[in-house]
């Protein structure tokens, strides 16, 4: 990608003062690009520039920008918002057909574009995220206990890895703080297994993986390490990881919008798992592998019977919703 390092345009800045949840404009118009470069409507998208951008970028310019990305880049396949730079400045991971870049969007008051610039996409990009923004329940209901869960390695053995570094894992235990009846031999024993996993937040299904075995207890499977999964992003793109469900008991599909309560599947024990559980955890992108891990704070929970507030859970605690 040596030559598409294009154009930038004097965007139209008020502030510093900006959100990073995606407007409905900024949708719109990203939208409305993406449609017309793909059909090659570059006449379509000159119409949707700004006069300021018009003068900058004359018709014949703006043509020969667009052809000559084209040429480079192909069509769009995909894009995924990321963030606002300053004010309607919307930073778009895009998926050309032959490269990933940067696409930024500006966007006067008239939902005209003032400002467009292509360049590579770099990981630093990806949004800073430290702990959610949205309201979170427990992803489940009656009381569950923290298996893994807190701040230091001795608390959570996820604080390793950075993408897992907040996440939880949690199981059920009885009276005697055992996690199985009987044996302890299949996984019908044990208390976690089969039970509903319900939606924390509002938000939308991004991924379902469905199809994986549920292990015999105490022999996981390294293969597919989050085993069946659900992903749910937020209105504030956060990206909710849930983990180890129920061969084919998952009820939501990919694109799917939920509400906060929702059920989507049911607690088993697939993947990189030596018995039912769940694990949880909040990431700042949908791939695991270029993940950064948030903190993971619930609304009104009770923890051991006693109500706690924007809390965050730890190693042994005995949690449950409000």
């Amino acid at each position: 990608m040596k030559h598409i390092l294009f154009i930038l345009i004097t965007f139209l800045l008020v502030n510093n003062a900006f959100a990073q949840q995606e407007s409905d404009i900024s949708k719109s118009v990203a939208n409305k690009f993406q449609e017309k470069y793909n059909t090659n409507d570059y006449d379509g998208i000159y119409s949707m520039f700004a006069n300021e951008m018009k003068n900058f970028m004359p018709h014949e310019k703006t043509l020969a920008f667009l052809r000559g990305l084209k040429s480079e880049a192909g069509n769009i396949k995909t894009k995924s918002f990321v963030k606002y730079e300053q004010a309607n400045v919307a930073l778009y991971k895009t998926n050309f057909e032959r490269i990933v870049v940067a696409l930024y969007i500006s966007v006067d008051e008239n939902s005209n574009i003032n400002g467009l610039m292509v360049k590579p996409f770099e990981e630093e990009q990806l949004p800073k995220l430290t702990r959610n923004i949205s309201k979170l329940r427990l992803p489940f209901n009656e009381e569950w206990t923290v298996l893994w869960g807190g701040d230091t390695k001795e608390l959570n053995y996820h604080t390793i890895d950075k993408a897992q570094k907040n996440a939880f894992d949690f199981i059920i235990n009885d009276q005697q703080g055992n996690s199985y009846k009987n044996d302890g031999k299949s996984n019908e024993d044990f208390y976690a297994f089969g039970k509903q996993l319900i939606a924390p937040t509002d938000g939308e299904i991004m991924l379902v993986v469905d199809g994986i075995k549920d292990n015999k207890p105490g022999i996981p499977n390294p293969l597919y390490v989050p085993g069946n999964t659900v992903i749910i992003k937020t209105k504030n793109n956060e990206y909710l990881f849930l983990a180890h469900f129920k061969q084919n008991s998952i009820v939501v599909k990919q694109g799917q919008q939920i509400k906060q309560g929702d059920l989507l599947g049911l607690c088993g024990n697939s993947g990189n798992s030596t018995e039912p559980h769940l694990h949880f955890h909040i990431q700042n992108v949908e791939d695991m592998n270029k993940a950064t891990g948030a903190k993971s704070y619930f609304e009104n929970i009770l923890v051991s019977g006693e109500l706690k507030k924007d809390y965050s859970p730890v190693k042994t605690e005995k949690v449950k919703n409000k």
